[in-house]
């Protein structure tokens, strides 16, 4: 059962590794040390349980991750749907796979401005395609290390 931190017990210095989560590809992004800033890391195609385990270790060794920041997709109403659970469910995973605290926040309009962004770069499809998730982890973990208390909700 992973473990549920509120962001007061949640650590406040050290990299967190921000997760965007899909069930085909799923997007990093890293936090600077202080926790002040964050930036796209990588998007990843999922293979298979053993191969993502493999990533996910080599991410978190390589940056020194304290912690990680799971986007929680949640309905215009606050509601939970079935993403929201399998978002839920990867951060129980990577719980156990890292051993690291798992946070989850909302995520609300981080891939359409990701996609915002990403077209007023005037990017092909395929381009913006390819930095989408990254970009949309990097917003989601710079809005949880914006909020002045990690407890509420950055959207109501």
């Amino acid at each position: 059962m992973t473990n549920i931190y509120k962001g007061s017990d949640f650590p406040g210095d050290g990299r967190l590794i921000g997760v965007d989560f899909g069930r085909k590809r799923v997007g990093f992004s890293i936090s600077s040390p202080d926790q002040k800033y964050s930036s796209p890391m990588d998007n990843y195609t999922r293979k298979n349980e053993e191969a993502d385990a493999r990533k996910i270790k080599q991410m978190v060794e390589e940056n020194r991750a304290v912690g990680i920041v799971v986007g929680l997709p949640v309905h215009m109403s606050g509601d939970e749907g079935e993403l929201a659970k399998a978002s839920r469910e990867y951060g129980e995973w990577l719980n156990e796979l890292t051993s690291l605290p798992v946070i989850y926040w909302d995520e609300r309009f981080t891939s359409s401005s990701a996609d915002d962004l990403l077209r007023g770069a005037n990017l092909s499809w395929k381009k913006r395609k390819s930095k989408l998730d990254k970009l949309a982890a990097h917003l989601m973990l710079q809005a949880f290390l914006d909020a002045p208390d990690r407890n509420m909700k950055p959207i109501d």
